[in-house]
């Protein structure tokens, strides 16, 4: 095997001991579970537009280099991609009501560095095998069911986080229970709209390297969503006990 499959393999590696890590050792400190000592900080707003930033303008390196012309499966692809990742990087950041808030530099390069690997490994792969996905891919039943999931959770993702950005009131400060159709349910659905969407991706592309990458934000995500869940139980005294980190427990 060459260099880059080995890395890949590796790198799944290291993102199931992430999980597990970040399961039943420590959570990420940003956000609401944000402790000190892990060193200097910044701000929320720039950490996350510092973290968000390599996944939109690498991938135009990655994926044109040398200049081609993509095959319209991929360009789909490219096109969701940049959809994504353009609202994480240039609206999301700017809605996000966290004045005087602060998150460790850290953890904003961990995330670069996070970014950086995983649309090497997705920009340089579509690169490589762009001409393999013909027209025709649009009749698989990968590309049909990936983008459906693909749709599903965007809006859910885009969706639960216009909730929690508008659910304080001008002036307003502190944590607040959310409450509306996609929170009857689940205490953290814009995480799990996020990791739907990259499952779905996984699937319409049917590629190791988006595998990869639905594999690393469910490590990162899956145990922020219970630490969420735990978070609220344990702030709120009247947190509906209806409302499950997943669904079912």
């Amino acid at each position: 095997m060459d260099f880059k499959t080995n890395f890949t393999y590796a790198w799944i590696a290291i993102g199931i001991i992430t999980f597990f890590y970040l399961l039943f050792f420590k959570n990420a400190p940003y956000g609401r579970h944000t402790v000190k000592g892990w060193g200097p900080t910044v701000s929320n707003r720039f950490g996350w537009l510092l973290m968000e930033s390599p996944a939109f303008f690498l991938f135009f390196y990655f994926v044109l280099t040398p200049p081609i012309e993509l095959s319209q499966p991929v360009l789909i692809f490219v096109t969701l991609w940049f959809i994504h990742y353009f609202n994480r990087t240039f609206i999301f950041p700017f809605r996000i009501k966290t004045k005087g808030k602060e998150m460790p530099l850290a953890i904003a390069l961990s995330g670069v560095a996070f970014n950086s690997v995983n649309t090497w490994l997705v920009g340089s792969y579509l690169n490589e095998f762009n001409s393999f996905y013909t027209y025709d891919w649009f009749y698989t039943p990968q590309f049909i069911i990936g983008l459906v999931v693909f749709i599903i959770g965007f809006t859910v993702n885009f969706s639960a986080d216009h909730t929690l950005l508008t659910l304080r009131k001008p002036g307003e400060t502190g944590y607040k229970i959310p409450k509306g159709v996609l929170f009857n349910r689940v205490s953290s659905p814009n995480l799990l709209g996020e990791i739907t969407e990259w499952i779905g991706f996984f699937i319409m592309t049917w590629s190791i390297p988006t595998l990869t990458f639905a594999v690393w934000t469910i490590a990162n995500l899956a145990p922020r969503i219970l630490a969420h869940h735990k978070w609220y139980k344990e702030k709120f005294k009247d947190y509906p006990e209806e409302r499950k980190a997943f669904g079912l427990f």
